[in-house]
C-alpha cells in the first residue's frame, strides 16, 4: 500500500502531541499506511493526503494564530476546498470552520461550513460552564451522501449506540444547515458535537482524549474516502 501523510497543523494552539500519539496508536494497531507529521509549514499541507486542525483556547486567538502562519490559510483553502482532501477539525479547530465566532467580541472564521460559534446556554442553571467532562453523542442520520459515508465508517469502527467523548468548551457551533450536523450531545440543550460537509469533518469533543470511542473516530477518519 502507498504510504500517505497525515498533517497535523501547528499554529500555536492545541495539544499536538496527544493528537499525534492517538493517530499513531490507531495507525500501528490497524496497520494503516500513514505517517504523521506535525507541521507549521504551508508547503507540507500541499504535500499531505489528510489534514487535522486541532485547537484549544479562544476563537479569536486561534484564528489569529492560524492567520499568523505564512501561507497557511491559502494552502488549506486549496487543499481542502479545491483538492478535496479529507479534513478533521478538533474542538476550536472545528469551531473555526464557522463564518463567525462570538467569543470576546466578533471574529471571522474560515467560513467553510455556514454557521456561527455562540455561548452554550443550558436550560438547567445547575449545569456549569464550561461544559467539561464525558458525555454521550447521538449520531444523526443525514441525506448528504458524503457525510453519511463518513458516518458509515464511524459506525463500523464503533459499535456502541451511545459513545462517550470528552468535552471541554464554553462555546458551541450553531449550524445554519441541519444537514451538516452529524452528532449532538445534551448539555441542558442540544449542542452540536459533530459536524460535516463534503470532505470536511469537525468534532467539538477531543477524540484524542476519549479512549476507545475517540480512537474509533480517528480510525474512521483515516479510512474514509469522500466521494466529491
Amino acid at each position: 500500500m502507498t504510504q500517505q501523510t497525515l498533517a497535523i497543523i501547528d499554529y500555536g494552539s492545541g495539544n499536538l502531541r496527544s493528537a499525534a500519539k492517538a493517530f499513531e496508536h490507531v495507525i500501528a494497531t490497524e496497520n494503516l499506511p500513514f505517517n504523521v507529521k506535525i507541521t507549521g509549514e504551508a508547503a507540507d499541507i500541499d504535500a499531505a493526503d489528510r489534514i487535522v486542525l486541532p485547537g484549544q483556547g479562544a476563537f479569536g486567538d486561534c484564528m489569529n494564530g492560524l492567520k499568523s502562519v505564512e501561507g497557511m490559510i491559502p494552502a488549506l483553502e486549496k487543499a481542502v476546498l479545491e483538492d478535496k482532501k479529507p479534513f478533521l477539525g478538533i474542538c476550536v479547530g472545528m469551531q473555526l470552520l464557522a463564518g463567525k465566532g462570538y467569543e470576546h467580541g466578533e471574529h471571522d472564521g474560515l467560513g467553510w461550513i455556514p454557521g456561527k460559534v455562540v455561548p452554550i446556554k443550558p436550560n438547567d442553571s445547575s449545569l456549569k460552564i464550561p461544559h467539561m467532562g464525558w458525555n454521550t453523542v447521538a449520531y444523526m442520520a443525514q441525506n448528504d451522501e458524503i457525510s453519511q459515508n463518513f458516518a458509515v465508517f464511524l459506525k463500523e469502527s464503533n459499535k456502541k449506540n451511545d459513545p462517550y467523548f470528552y468535552f471541554v468548551h464554553s462555546f458551541m457551533f450553531e449550524s445554519e444547515e441541519k444537514a451538516h450536523v452529524l452528532g449532538r450531545t445534551d448539555y441542558g440543550s442540544d449542542v452540536t458535537a459533530l459536524i460535516g460537509r463534503a470532505n470536511i469533518i469537525g468534532a467539538q469533543f477531543h477524540p484524542e482524549k476519549s479512549q476507545e470511542d475517540g480512537l474509533a473516530l480517528l480510525s474512521a477518519f483515516l479510512r474514509w474516502t469522500p466521494n466529491c
